[in-house]
């Protein structure tokens, strides 16, 4: 067994197999956590849309932002479209958590149910411009603009988040327009939900087309006191 006698003779360095082990063992300790891998996907993802420029985003462009291979995205994801369901999750959860705590807080001030209702609605808007606001990139995915190439279920999935968004606000705007002696309080509530549901839409696209220069906050205290008055 000549190859393993001249193993055997060679030096032995221990300094040198300290020092591999311990540099192996901070490149084990850099490893994602499980999950970790996903989230930096995402945010990534996230951060690539939020270039005003528009141009579609490869799998292969968002490998090169997080150094990796394309190969090691699809083993955290099965495709693309995926990727932006990620995204969509994390828009319709934060939106829809903060929401709900807009009507519990709002229920509980000591005012008459139309006030409540007018606020519940303003306050809802308001979340929504800002969290588009402070997310450019979740911005395009809520307007559909980075989803134009995409899957389809992907803009249909965005198109039944605001039709969640507009069956809230009816909710909150029929309880004050039933309060408010209203002879047709569903009808009330369902116009004006729907002319506020365009609004947003409508800040939500001049702030992407106009590459996020046209914050969808201007001007909004007045906008809402128009359309609530």
């Amino acid at each position: 067994m000549p190859d393993a006698l001249d193993q055997s003779l060679e030096p032995h360095d221990h300094a040198s197999e300290e020092v591999d082990a311990s540099a192996s063992s901070a490149k084990a300790r850099k490893r994602p956590k499980p999950g970790e891998r996903r989230v930096q996907i995402l945010q990534a993802l996230a951060s690539m849309l939020e270039q005003p420029s528009g141009e579609r985003i490869t799998t292969a462009a968002l490998a090169a932002r997080l150094d990796v291979s394309e190969a090691a995205l699809y083993r955290h994801f099965a495709s693309k479209a995926q990727m932006f369901e990620g995204l969509i999750e994390f828009i319709e959860q934060t939106v829809f958590s903060l929401v709900n705590q807009i009507v519990e807080r709002e229920q509980s001030v000591p005012d008459g149910a139309a006030d409540a209702g007018a606020r519940q609605a303003a306050k809802i808007i308001a979340m929504l411009v800002q969290f588009a606001e402070k997310n450019p990139g979740m911005a395009r995915v809520m307007v559909g603009d980075a989803l134009v190439f995409e899957n389809e279920r992907l803009i249909a999935r965005m198109n039944q988040f605001f039709d969640k968004i507009e069956a809230t606000l009816k909710q909150c705007l029929r309880d004050g327009a039933a309060a408010s002696a209203s002879a047709t309080p569903t009808v009330d509530a369902q116009v004006r939900a729907s002319v506020l549901s365009a609004f947003v839409g409508g800040r939500l696209q001049r702030f992407v087309r106009s590459g996020y220069k046209r914050l969808p906050s201007e001007h909004l205290d007045a906008s809402l006191r128009l359309l609530l008055g």
